[in-house]
C-alpha cells in the first residue's frame, strides 16, 4: 500500500506539465525532485500513499490530486469527488482568510495552510504577498510568538535545548532533509521589540524562511529553522501552563558559549561549510561575538546587525533624492544603540568613506547614537558596551532625545529603539524648525513599538 518516491515523481501525470490545468499543480520550486540522490532518514525514502499521503504537507494537494493520480497513491474514497485547481483553492482560501478580523486568526490559518499543504501555502503567499506578509512575519509573527505556546499545533524546524547537549549532531540528523542551504537560528532572547520569548521565538525562523521561498527563491526543504532554548527570563512565561520551552532561568556565560560551539560544530560537520547560519533575535551581547567569533570560520550572517542596514541605507540614499546632498552633507542621530543601530550607523560610515575616500573614523563623526543612558558620548567611554565604544565623541551629556536633537541638529533622525512613540510632537517639530525637508526613519517593529507612525512624522512636521 506504498508508493515510492520515484513513482510519485515519475507518474505519468506529475510528468506531463497539462497535469495542472486538471487539477495537478506545477511545481515551482522542484520539490517533486528534492529527495533524488540525497542522503536521507529511513523512514523519508518512501512516500506512503492513501491517507498518510494527506497528512504529508510536501505532497499533499488536496483536491488538486488528478483522477489518475487518485488512483496511482490509493485516494479514491479519502476526497471529495470534486477536481479542484490550486486557482481555485486559493481564491476558496483567501475569501475564507478574508472573513477573519483579527490578524493573529489569519496567522494560524496560514501556519495551518503550511502544515498541511505546502505549495498551495507558498501560492498564496506569492500571489498576496502585499495582503499576507503583514500576516506571515512583521507585525502579527511577533504577537504569534508572545501566544506561541497557546497556538500550537505542530512543531516546525528543530529545538535544540540544554537537554541536548553532547548530542547536537545527533539532533540535527533527526531532520530528513540534508542538502539545507540557510538556517536561520535564535535563542528567543531578544524578539522583534518584545523581548525574551525563550522558546516561543521559532515563529521568527519560520516566517524570516517563508520569505525566503516565497520572495527569494529557496526551495522550502533547504530552509531550515532552529530555535536553541537555553531557558527564559521571562516570569510571565515560566509561569505559563502552556509554555513549550524549558522552565529555567536563562543560561550564560561558559554553559551557554560551549553549546554554541558545539551547535556551529555540528552544523558544518552535518551540512558542510556553504551552508548559510543566520542568526535573529539574539541579545545585543550575545549577536556581536557569535557574529565576531564564527564569521572567520562559519558561513553567519546578522540580519539585525548587516541585513537591516544594508536596507535602511538603500532607503537613505532614495531619501537623498529628495532632499538633496550627498552623505557626507548628512548629520545622523540614532535613538537606539544596540544590534540594528549600530549595524546601520557602521554601514553608512563605511559607504560615507567609502564615497568620500576619508578615513572611517572621520565619517563616524557625523553619526551620533543615544541610548538609554542618554547621548553616547566621551566622557562615558569607559562604561559603554564594545560596539557603542566608536560612537563616543566629544560632547557635553545630554540626557534627553529633544535636547539631542536641538543641540546635535540631524538632517536625518533613526528610530532603532524598540520603543514606542518615543518620536513624539515636540521631537519631529524640533526636527522640522532646522530642516526643510527633515528625514525621519521610525524602524522599530513590531508597529506596536514603532517611534512614530508616518502620519504623525508628516502632520507634525507640516511636510507636504
Amino acid at each position: 500500500m506504498e508508493s515510492t518516491t520515484n513513482t510519485m515523481v515519475n507518474g505519468s501525470d506529475l510528468d506531463n506539465n497539462n497535469a495542472a490545468g486538471g487539477g495537478g499543480v506545477v511545481d515551482v520550486y522542484g520539490e517533486d525532485f528534492a529527495t533524488e540522490d540525497q542522503l536521507i532518514t529511513p523512514w523519508t525514502v518512501s512516500v506512503a500513499s492513501g491517507y498518510t499521503l494527506l497528512r504529508d504537507p510536501r505532497h499533499n494537494k488536496g483536491l488538486a490530486f488528478t483522477e489518475n493520480e487518485r488512483d496511482a497513491h490509493y485516494l479514491r474514497g479519502l476526497l471529495p469527488p470534486a477536481l479542484m485547481n490550486q486557482e481555485l483553492q486559493e481564491k476558496r482560501l483567501m475569501h475564507n482568510l478574508r472573513q477573519y478580523k483579527v490578524p493573529l486568526q489569519r496567522y494560524v490559518a496560514m501556519m495551518d495552510l503550511q502544515e498541511r499543504n505546502e505549495r498551495l501555502f507558498y501560492k498564496l503567499l506569492i500571489d498576496n504577498v502585499e495582503e499576507l506578509l503583514p500576516v506571515v512575519y512583521t507585525p502579527t509573527v511577533g504577537e504569534a510568538c508572545q501566544k506561541y505556546g497557546s497556538i500550537f499545533r505542530r512543531p516546525q524546524g528543530l529545538y535544540i535545548s540544554l537537554k541536548e547537549k553532547g548530542k547536537i549532531l545527533e539532533v540535527l540528523k533527526n531532520w530528513p532533509e540534508r542538502n539545507i542551504q540557510v538556517i536561520v537560528v535564535t535563542d528567543g532572547e531578544r524578539i522583534l521589540g518584545l523581548g525574551d520569548l525563550g522558546c516561543q521565538g521559532m515563529g521568527i525562523p519560520v516566517g524570516k524562511l517563508s520569505l525566503y521561498t516565497a520572495l527569494g527563491g529557496l526551495r522550502p526543504s533547504a530552509c531550515l529553522p532552529i530555535t536553541i532554548d537555553v531557558g527564559t527570563n521571562n516570569e510571565q512565561l515560566l509561569n505559563d501552563e502552556f509554555y513549550i520551552g524549558l522552565r529555567q532561568k536563562r543560561a550564560t556565560g561558559q554553559e551557554y558559549a560551549e553549546l554554541l560551539q558545539e551547535f556551529m560544530t555540528a552544523v558544518k560537520q552535518n551540512y558542510g561549510e556553504k551552508v548559510l547560519i543566520q542568526f535573529e533575535d539574539f541579545a545585543n551581547h550575545n549577536a556581536f561575538e557569535l557574529l565576531s567569533k564564527y564569521s572567520s570560520s562559519h558561513l553567519v550572517f546578522n540580519d539585525d546587525i548587516q541585513g537591516t542596514a544594508s536596507v535602511v541605507l538603500a532607503g537613505i540614499l532614495s531619501a537623498l533624492k529628495l532632499v538633496g546632498g550627498t552623505l557626507a552633507d548628512q548629520t545622523f542621530l540614532f535613538l537606539g544603540a544596540g544590534e540594528a543601530g549600530t549595524g546601520i550607523a557602521e554601514l553608512i560610515a563605511l559607504e560615507m568613506s567609502k564615497q568620500t575616500k576619508a578615513p572611517i573614523e572621520e565619517a563616524r563623526k557625523k553619526i551620533w547614537l543615544v541610548d538609554s543612558k542618554g547621548l553616547i558620548v566621551s566622557s562615558r567611554k569607559e562604561s559603554l558596551q564594545h560596539f557603542k565604544k566608536p560612537w563616543a565623541h566629544e560632547h557635553a551629556p545630554i540626557k534627553s532625545l529633544l535636547d539631542a536633537v536641538k543641540a546635535i541638529k540631524p538632517t536625518m533622525l533613526m528610530g532603532t529603539s524598540g520603543v514606542g512613540k518615543t518620536f513624539t510632537k515636540e521631537v519631529v517639530e524640533a526636527m522640522a524648525s532646522f530642516n526643510e525637508k527633515p528625514v525621519i526613519f521610525a524602524l522599530s517593529n513590531p508597529t506596536s513599538q514603532s517611534e512614530c507612525t508616518a502620519e504623525e512624522a508628516y502632520t507634525w512636521s507640516k511636510v507636504n
